[in-house]
């Protein structure tokens, strides 16, 4: 059962103190002597519901008002005022009050308002009170302390509310991106609609198209008598994910270059126009605007799959979220296997700290994985991670003799790459050093932010 929460803010003690005794028990109470105060907690826990006494010391309540409905559209304004104020209601009225109530309150009358005002909403806070449900049922945490991270969540809640832009997710291989696929999909309005997946790279070539789009009756050698739905069908009202995209064939990216465009599209062997209405989230470890050069990828269909971007950042760049992570599937396992593990020792955290992830939460996950099955616990040990056994991180600090004076090895050296190393390790230990912060990790390197994004890019960081 949904619990709403009401705010009343009223500068006359006696109505508050009777207002918060007569609904004590329903709902979600706090009370206001100014607007001020209240406005102050909606931005930390907005209410579904407030009661607003237009005659307010300081801020008025036809002030107030507007700021309320700006913090959140959804919020149900009451407005109470003095019988005769008929012109301020009025005013409410036009600047969104729901309803408004006069003094002396009428119990009766107030409570039928709440309830009117509050039914207005239940559709709405059933929705979203299922979508949490689901969200804790379908997306495994995608861990993360770095602000990085979280500025990357962040706009993937502020993306997933449209539902059809169409995302590319970018980033290498084991970052997440299937993960923030599925945030895309169990946050936006699509949510009870299905998440189709679909690896354009697993698929064979002559058959991506036919999977995609379907196929009728006939329309090849071997194919099924009554024909076949294709994945876009499939995803009608949800979302479609289509991972490895730089693998798609030519041919098949000029008809999902016309779905995107026209939401429309034929079946292999057919001439009967479908029209579906889905999302596409599209994700690769590839770099697309090199394979448009190659003649490979189709620049049309780039920026219409790029209407918003996000770009997934490697555990190079967030080392600050690599033990949280670890911390996270040692639980995992730990139940999985059920191994009485009960942390990581320091030794074992320094040198996951300082190992290179190539296979970035991938390669982490199996690392922890294997030592909740071969260590002995409490404490996951650099030994059971098999971590003593590899070479040091090609990230650890150079100390500056190394950097000042490096020695050419007897087989002589590649200046060009020695170069490009150089500048992978000092654009890495900015990042770090900032977090991920682009602006301030130009700053530290003296150079302007343009360069710092064009040559980290180069640098496939």
């Amino acid at each position: 059962m949904i619990r709403y929460s009401l705010f009343i803010v009223d500068d006359e003690d006696t109505i508050r103190k009777t207002l918060m005794i007569a609904l004590d028990g329903r709902y979600r109470l706090a009370d206001f002597p100014d607007a001020e105060s209240a406005l102050e907690a909606a931005k930390a826990d907005p209410p579904d519901l407030v009661l607003l006494d237009l005659g307010l010391p300081g801020m008025s309540g036809l002030e107030a008002l507007p700021l309320f409905q700006r913090m959140d559209p959804g919020i149900r304004i009451v407005v109470i005022t003095a019988y005769e104020d008929v012109k301020s209601v009025v005013s409410a009225m036009k600047h969104g009050a729901y309803d408004y109530v006069v003094k002396p309150l009428n119990m009766d009358t107030l409570e039928v308002s709440i309830r009117n005002a509050l039914e207005s909403i239940r559709l709405k806070k059933e929705v979203q009170s299922l979508q949490e449900q689901v969200l804790r049922e379908n997306l495994p945490c995608f861990m993360g302390e770095s602000e990085t991270i979280k500025d990357v969540m962040q706009f993937v809640g502020q993306i997933a509310r449209s539902p059809d832009t169409p995302v590319l997710i970018l980033g290498e291989t084991g970052t997440g991106k299937e993960l923030i696929a599925s945030a895309i999909h169990y946050r936006s309005p699509n949510f009870q609609g299905p998440l189709i997946s679909v690896n354009c790279a697993a698929i064979p070539r002559e058959l991506i198209e036919s999977e995609l789009f379907g196929y009728e009756k006939g329309a090849f050698s071997g194919a099924n008598t009554a024909g076949k739905k294709g994945l876009v069908e499939q995803a009608e009202g949800g979302t479609l994910f289509l991972d490895e995209i730089g693998d798609l064939s030519l041919e098949a990216q000029a008809k999902l270059l016309r779905f995107l465009e026209e939401g429309e599209f034929y079946r292999v062997g057919g001439t009967r126009k479908f029209t579906v209405r889905t999302r596409v989230v599209s994700a690769t470890n590839k770099n697309l605007e090199e394979r448009i050069g190659m003649g490979l990828f189709r620049e049309d269909l780039y920026y219409r799959l790029a209407v918003t971007r996000v770009e997934v950042p490697s555990l190079t760049v967030r080392r600050d979220d690599i033990v949280p992570i670890a911390m996270h599937f040692l639980l995992e396992f730990s139940r999985k296997f059920d191994r009485q593990f009960t942390g990581i020792s320091r030794d074992a955290q320094e040198a996951l700290r300082n190992y290179r992830w190539k296979g970035n939460v991938r390669e982490l996950r199996n690392f922890v994985e294997r030592g909740v099955l071969v260590g002995e616990g409490p404490e996951l040990s650099v030994k059971d991670l098999g971590l003593e056994e590899r070479p040091p991180s090609v990230d650890r600090p150079l100390s500056r003799e190394e950097i000042l004076h490096p020695l050419v090895p007897q087989e002589g050296i590649n200046l060009q790459g020695a170069h490009e190393s150089l500048d992978k390790h000092f654009f890495r230990e900015v990042l770090r050093m900032t977090g991920g912060n682009e602006t301030r990790a130009a700053l530290l390197l003296r150079i302007n932010y343009h360069t710092f994004r064009y040559r980290r890019k180069k640098l496939g960081l």
